[in-house]
């Protein structure tokens, strides 16, 4: 997983409804047309050179709106390489245009005999915000892919939007913690029984 200099914390990155409209956005197309299809939820695979591409293209524009958010410029994905994000053991779950343009993704480490599963990743391009796609693919992921597992996932304390989606999906807060100095970390557990 990922390092917060050198004490590990898995994290997760979440934009969805209530995105503060002061939050700058990356530079880029026009957001999508409300009349625009929905994108379609597939599984990703991150061996596929352009499927690589497009998550790692996404997760910098989503995270650069996060880190302004939380104003903390050292999130992993800002920084990591395309090798770096293929090599994480993850399982993706993309949301896809027709035109079949990275929209939103999820990406989480799959529990060694049925344990817990950790959302290590939540990511919308800034040009689909507000557009429900973080919803739709952790609604997907936990009630058709793991409906009977516990989940585990965090953000920053001050994402404000993530915090009300987790908490909005059932997730009951755990703690915060500060991993490096100027950075609190929400985290937020699932629980099935």
């Amino acid at each position: 997983m990922v390092a917060w200099v050198t004490l590990r914390v898995r994290h997760v990155r979440a934009y969805d409804r209530g995105m503060s409209a002061s939050v700058p956005s990356p530079a880029g197309p026009p957001a999508a047309p409300a009349a625009a299809p929905a994108p379609v939820l597939r599984r990703l695979d991150l061996t596929d050179e352009a499927t690589a591409r497009a998550v790692h293209r996404v997760a910098r524009r989503g995270y650069a709106v996060e880190a302004a958010l939380i104003d903390f410029d050292g999130i992993p994905p800002l920084h990591e390489s395309l090798a770096e994000l293929r090599a994480q053991p993850l399982c993706w779950l993309g949301a896809v245009t027709r035109d079949g343009e990275l929209a939103a993704f999820v990406g989480w480490a799959e529990p060694a005999g049925g344990g817990v599963i950790d959302i290590d990743r939540v990511c919308v391009d800034p040009r689909w915000f507000r557009a429900g796609l973080a919803s739709r693919l952790l609604s997907h992921l936990l009630t058709e892919l793991r409906p009977d597992t516990d989940a585990l996932v965090s953000t920053g304390a001050r994402n404000l939007p993530a915090v009300r989606l987790y908490e909005r999906l059932g997730f009951a807060p755990l703690d915060v913690v500060e991993p490096v100095p100027g950075l609190r970390l929400a985290r937020f557990r699932l629980t099935r029984s």
